[in-house]
């Protein structure tokens, strides 16, 4: 599918009472809720859209009751959108995109560690050559 960049793109609107912040956050959690099955698709995610809509609610559900001024929640509604627009055109990264279920899971995620030591076997052979 081609990247259509004006597919998605609004208008920013500034909320100015909890009524409207209330209605404009439902509207986007319904949005990324009914796109799941899309973004398992475009991404080709081993995941099932189930486990992408409960992560997409616990998203939602971490800044309810943290959120009480509106110009934080007009900033917050304005990165959402900006985040579904990337994320339906295709324009994330590889290390943006959940790399494993284990996140989804409430499992913490831990980069793999590269070891900067020699393996044993190698360091055993050193010690039985002779020096010239």
């Amino acid at each position: 599918m081609a990247t259509i960049p004006a597919r998605l793109a609004k208008a920013t609107k500034s909320i100015h009472s909890w009524e409207e912040a209330r209605s404009a956050s439902l509207a986007a959690y319904r949005t990324w809720y009914r796109s799941a099955p899309e973004i398992v698709q475009l991404y080709g995610l081993h995941v099932s859209p189930t486990l992408v809509r409960m992560k997409i609610r616990q998203d939602f559900e971490r800044n309810r009751e943290t959120i009480t001024d509106l110009s934080v929640m007009n900033i917050m509604l304005l990165k959402n959108h900006q985040e579904f627009q990337e994320t339906m055109n295709l324009w994330k990264q590889e290390c943006r995109r959940c790399p494993t279920p284990a996140v989804w899971r409430g499992r913490p995620w831990r980069t793999p560690t590269i070891s900067t030591r020699e393996p044993e076997m190698f360091q055993e052979e050193d010690a039985n050559q002779s020096p010239l």
